[in-house]
C-alpha cells in the first residue's frame, strides 16, 4: 500500500473531544508534526474527519 504523510497545521484548541481523540489516534499531538501512515480506508476516514486541522504532505 501507499504511504501518506499527514501534518497538523491548525491548533486543536477549541476542537470537539472526538476530533482531539482522532488526532491522538493519528499520532498528532503538536502543531507542525508530521506522521506517516499507510493509506488504508480507516486512516483515510480519520484524516477526512479532521481535514480542517491537518494537511496531507507529499
Amino acid at each position: 500500500m501507499a504511504t501518506i504523510k499527514v501534518k497538523q497545521v491548525k491548533s486543536r484548541i477549541g476542537a470537539p473531544i472526538d476530533q482531539k481523540r482522532t488526532l491522538d489516534a493519528l499520532g498528532l499531538r503538536k502543531m507542525n508534526k508530521v506522521v506517516e501512515h499507510e493509506a488504508t480506508p480507516s486512516i483515510l476516514g480519520m484524516i477526512n474527519k479532521v481535514k480542517h486541522l491537518v494537511a496531507v504532505v507529499e
